[in-house]
């Protein structure tokens, strides 16, 4: 039996690189495994949103993943299929105000893994690939796994998090439910070369009645990434799984279908990818924890798979790796199911939604698409020409609006503040002066932990425990005695309207970043308040 680590994370895709490295940085002893042998698989999402860099940016990767991507693209839509008009679409420059990432961003699966694993491995971490969970469990002293590489070793940990994927070890040993339905459309890929007059410096969208043909300039075996949808093929291809090869032909006739006027040249690796809709029972049972797609399975649409990963992520790394120093953490670690399965739920219905109109050939979809598109084609330049329109929509697939007020976490204190984000609201990003200096908010928050930000006039905190992981901040630049407690993935955990030392104190035991009684220094007001007067 090996020393009991803190953290075991099963899965080496986006959501357990992120949860690791996050957790990681909030101080615990983490293992990362992967049944793969190797790092490199070819890329399944091509999209990340802003929120996603948002809460990446306090890790220190946002300036290495954003010097592998493209923060401008551009994309030719050609909208109701052969000889249906081509529109160009630039998505740089939006109108999101509130963040430093006002843009859609075009980036490989493959370089978020790669730069996330990079890292890690900076920070002494290795990835243990070639090694499978083969069982796991939670008992009364934490959680045993059993793991084979091919040797068998047996561990122990205080906490697990199952990031591997749809058909998750840990989900199905935790015996969490795994309600949905699978898609009667599936999705071809492939990296190809073209014979083609297609301009290659942008994405190419081909709307029709039978659905969605892609080809992005950003393929790893090839200069083109495909991607189309068609009905779904019988046999027993694994869901959200690379699948059976798909032949040259049958891409072919895809692309004549759409009206691309491309012709392949050489395959260099296809597949066809079996899709599903469905969200876990529940994110959590015990001390074993689901994240990305062993928790959620979206279809492709507004590219939010990966996205949603990588932000449950953020919640639950920064929580385990409180909650395992500190005992007592039951409020904490339920907040996670809490927060992150709704969301799920809505983004499942968005993404459901955006799928049907894009790929069902059922017969209103696709009278949409073949017929309605090309009438439409002509407005939309001056659609997308509305910045704030265009931001507006962009920013709601980048989960800008996600909010966590119904969290136990989430504290509106007494005095209960007017106007503003309220207890639970992401922290907008805003111009601020602190220390002398003006620095956008985002950037003074740029570090793992809590930061606690004082009004101009708040009073001092002096006297309160804080350890390496709290930072206080005093905003010169915004008037009043208020305090704002920020949690490490960027959302507001307490609000007040004077810097009250207990109520600080209270909410940072909650969250597990105090050292737990309350303490008020000398001359400060002390309050008595249980967490649920403060709901």
């Amino acid at each position: 039996m090996t020393q009991p680590a803190g953290l075991l994370v099963a899965g080496a895709g986006p959501a357990g690189l992120a949860l690791a490295l996050q957790a990681h940085d909030h101080g615990a002893a983490v293992r990362v495994i992967d049944r793969r042998p190797e790092a490199f698989r070819p890329s399944r999402a091509l999209i990340m949103h802003a929120r996603t860099l948002e809460v990446l940016r306090p890790l220190g990767v946002t300036q290495a993943l954003l010097a592998r991507a493209d923060t401008a693209p551009a994309a030719d839509l050609h909208l109701g299929g052969r000889g249906g008009p081509a529109v160009r679409v630039v998505l740089a420059g939006l109108a999101l105000p509130g963040t430093a990432f006002p843009h859609l961003t075009l980036i490989r699966q493959m370089d978020v893994e790669a730069v996330l694993a990079g890292a890690l491995a900076d920070r002494g971490i290795d990835v243990e690939r070639g090694t499978e969970l083969a069982g796991i469990r939670d008992g009364p002293g934490g959680v045993r796994a059993v793991l084979r590489s091919p040797a068998v070793e047996q561990a122990s940990f205080a906490f697990a998090a199952g990031c591997d994927g749809p058909a998750s070890t840990v989900r199905a040993q935790a015996g969490i439910g795994w309600p949905g339905r699978p898609y009667p459309v599936e999705v071809v890929l492939a990296d190809a070369e073209l014979s083609t007059g297609l301009a290659g410096d942008a994405a190419h969208v081909m709307t029709g009645r039978q659905g969605l043909v892609f080809a992005f300039p950003l393929g790893e075996r090839a200069t083109w990434r495909l991607l189309a949808t068609r009905p779904a093929s019988p046999g027993p291809a694994p869901f959200g799984q690379f699948g059976p090869p798909v032949p040259a032909a049958e891409l072919q006739a895809l692309l004549d279908r759409a009206g691309l006027d491309a012709r392949i040249t050489a395959l260099a690796w296809s597949s066809r990818v079996r899709l599903q809709h469905r969200v876990a029972g529940r994110f959590c049972r015990g001390r074993l924890y689901l994240a990305g797609d062993a928790a959620h399975a979206y279809s492709p649409a507004t590219g939010q798979g990966m996205n949603a990963a990588i932000q449950d992520a953020a919640n639950l790394g920064w929580k385990l790796a409180f909650a395992a120093s500190r005992p007592g953490s039951e409020v904490l670690l339920g907040s996670y199911d809490r927060e992150r399965r709704p969301v799920a739920r809505q983004v499942l219905a968005m993404t459901h939604l955006a799928f049907w109109a894009e790929a069902s050939t059922g017969r209103l979809p696709s009278a949409l698409r073949g017929g309605l598109a090309p009438l439409a084609a002509p407005l939309v330049p001056a659609l997308l020409g509305r910045r704030r329109l265009t931001g507006a929509g962009i920013g709601l697939l980048s989960q800008l609006w996600v909010s966590y007020r119904a969290s136990p976490l989430s504290v509106e204190g007494a005095p209960r503040p007017r106007g503003g984000p309220r207890a639970g609201d992401r922290l907008p990003d805003q111009a601020v002066s602190a220390a002398g200096r003006t620095v956008r908010l985002h950037e003074l928050l740029a570090r793992p932990g809590v930061h606690v930000l004082l009004g101009r006039d708040a009073d001092r905190l002096d006297g309160l425990p804080f350890g390496p992981l709290v930072s206080v901040h005093r905003l010169t630049s915004v008037p009043g005695r208020g305090l704002l407690a920020v949690r490490p993935d960027g959302y507001i955990g307490l609000r007040c309207q004077t810097a009250d030392a207990g109520q600080l104190s209270a909410w940072l035991a909650l969250a597990g970043a105090g050292g737990g009684r309350p303490v008020t220094p000398p001359g400060s007001r002390r309050l008595r308040l249980s967490v649920a007067s403060w709901r």
